[in-house]
């Protein structure tokens, strides 16, 4: 009897609440079923993902089987985040899809250099945030074999 894929917990970290939004409505519309958790920073994201201040309960704060990341965030960006999480070894095979409105040739290539596992351009239009929304959940949900055993 085959197994039923356990919901991966999406972390999404975002500055712009119109994106935040957006891409809720675009998982909405999608029907994915996966939690969508977002913090608004890099630095939030960290906080999130080490369980510091109120992100301590691994109840309210599960860890993420994937994180969407934007780059260009205040406090922390997310080049910084990115690659704290690849040299952190009890988050490092957290896959990171870079989300972002940058089409910077340098900000691709360090993506990938410093561990990314996709780096996909914000489309201007809603119906490019759906599409992609249901690009990512067939991929990443249907495709790809995650790691299990994420932890709490």
């Amino acid at each position: 009897m085959k197994r039923l894929p356990e919901s991966i917990i999406i972390l999404m970290a975002e500055d712009d609440p119109d994106d935040r939004l957006l891409t809720r409505q675009a998982f909405k519309e999608q029907r994915l079923a996966n939690d969508l958790r977002i913090v608004e920073d890099g630095a939030e994201l960290m906080d999130y993902l080490h369980r510091r201040g109120k992100y301590t309960d691994p109840a309210t704060s599960p860890r993420p089987g994937l994180i969407l990341l934007d780059l260009n965030m205040p406090k922390l960006d997310g080049r910084e985040a990115l690659a704290q999480i690849k040299a952190d070894p009890d988050l490092r095979r957290i896959p990171v899809v870079i989300l972002t409105t940058s089409k910077a040739e340098e900000d691709v290539f360090n993506s990938y250099d410093h561990g990314a596992s996709s780096y996909i351009t914000k489309p201007v239009s809603f119906d490019g945030l759906a599409d992609v929304v249901k690009a990512l959940g067939k991929y990443w949900f249907e495709i790809v074999e995650l790691p299990n055993g994420s932890g709490t």
